[in-house]
């Protein structure tokens, strides 16, 4: 069957339109490998065209600068975690679970965004984009928690947030203890690492009966 096409869209234009298309994505694709692998600084473009079947003419056509790339990457990705990880209040050990699980599926995506929280010193002073928003939201949320009776008002909601986030990255943040617990650990499956840190979330912050 052919390929139908947008009215006013010839069809040369529509594949020209999906090649294109299909271009930047790979070039995203290899440049979330590239980026998570070497950072920004140790990131090169050449490896990023060459990845994605493509030349650094058309790389830079896309993106003005190796550091845009990185903000597009970085953004993409971050709203990836913010769909797969909602904050359910009246239930912050099941979040830390949550967190945990998707570091434990792509730790790739720790990688990405540590190398831009050390090189982009900038970005995490940035009080307006959208992972701000983000976590203004949780914040919100875990004040009306607090305000209904599900969250001991004696805790600080940025103190909460940041135990839970830190807890959750534990194994994420720490590669080489986790290969220590392979060797060492009483159980080492990534059953009893994710069951320890939810276990420490409930203990702080218990869920209410």
């Amino acid at each position: 069957m052919p390929r139908s096409t947008n009215p006013g869209q010839t069809p040369d234009a529509a594949t020209s339109s999906e090649s294109t298309d299909s271009t930047r994505q790979r070039i995203v694709a290899a440049a979330k490998e590239e980026f998570a692998r070497h950072g920004i600084a140790g990131a090169r473009v050449d490896r990023i065209a060459k990845q994605a079947r493509t030349s650094k003419e058309r790389v830079y056509a896309y993106f003005r600068s190796k550091e845009a790339l990185y903000a597009h990457v970085a953004e993409r990705e971050t709203t990836a975690l913010v769909e797969a990880t909602q904050l359910d209040p009246a239930d912050l050990p099941g979040y830390a679970g949550i967190l945990f699980d998707h570091f434990a599926a792509r730790p790739d995506h720790y990688r990405l965004i540590t190398w831009g929280r050390l090189e982009l010193a900038e970005a995490a002073d940035n009080t307006t984009g959208p992972l701000q928003a983000t976590i203004a939201g949780k914040l919100d949320k875990l004040r009306d928690a607090q305000r209904i009776g599900l969250l001991d008002p004696a805790w600080d909601p940025v103190d909460v947030l940041a135990l839970i986030n830190q807890i959750a990255m534990t194994w994420a943040g720490q590669p080489e203890i986790a290969a220590a617990a392979a060797d060492q650990a009483v159980d080492p499956s990534i059953t009893a690492r994710r069951a320890a840190l939810v276990t420490a979330v409930e203990r702080m912050f218990p869920r209410p009966d």
